[in-house]
């Protein structure tokens, strides 16, 4: 492959892994007659945790591993990432999105079978609110996005032991997810939220309801915000 051909499939194949290990493991929790049912959010915190370290170090040897168009997007305003690119590294990783929720939908198609309530079967698949408030839940994928854009970029001011940055990123997402994901399920992640939205509409999914697309466009502009936020104060400090 070329250059800029393997960058792009590094951030399809990266993103595909992030949701069928992050999203795997609210199936494994959420669904019916599931080994893990019942886990709670604490397992569910740690396996995005685990999966998007994984999904980095799977891969970081092609590309950049951003696997989120927030995060390109603040690359991009730091000078880290040509604009032309940005479009590009989107599309590659919406795409990865779609095809990473249905993986889980096939490792699970048993088990969404037996599942009855919507609600949880579009939470394998997409965000949704707590508590319904669009300023709130704007401000919390903007607080939640700006923490993850601004230590990303303050991590390229440290030095890490070789390879060691991944397992870094991880704990963040732990963090984040434990901290201040409560209230939206921080989908901090524009590609991580409408991939498998738009999965959940096309498949055959056993019992499922709605995709609720009147939710879908704040896990997609507030992510974005929190990633202008963050990276133009990088820029002030820096």
């Amino acid at each position: 492959m070329t250059g800029n051909t393997l960058t792009l499939f590094s951030e399809f194949l990266g993103t595909m892994f992030l949701i069928l290990l992050g999203n795997g493991v609210v199936a494994a929790v959420s669904l019916t007659k599931s080994k893990a049912e019942g886990a709670g959010w604490v397992a569910i915190t740690m396996g995005w945790g685990a999966g998007v370290t994984l999904a980095v170090y799977i891969a970081g040897f092609m590309g950049p591993a951003h696997l989120n168009p927030a995060v390109t997007l603040g690359f991009a305003i730091i000078g880290d990432l040509e604009w032309a690119m940005v479009i590009p590294f989107i599309l590659a990783q919406v795409a990865g999105g779609i095809v990473g929720a249905v993986l889980v939908w096939l490792t699970y198609l048993a088990h969404y079978k037996e599942t009855t309530d919507q609600d949880a079967i579009l939470g394998t698949f997409a965000t949704s609110a707590g508590i319904r408030d669009n300023v709130s839940n704007i401000l919390s994928e903007v607080i939640g996005t700006f923490v993850l854009v601004f230590a990303l970029l303050a991590f390229g001011q440290n030095v890490f032991t070789e390879g060691l940055n991944p397992l870094v990123v991880g704990v963040l997402i732990l963090s984040i997810g434990l901290s201040l994901g409560g209230s939206t399920g921080y989908a901090i992640n524009p590609a991580r939220d409408l991939g498998p939205r738009i999965a959940h509409q096309l498949l055959p999914i056993a019992n499922k309801g709605d995709s609720k697309w009147e939710y879908s466009w704040i896990p997609i502009v507030a992510p974005m915000i929190g990633a202008v936020v963050a990276a133009m104060l990088y820029l002030v400090i820096v």
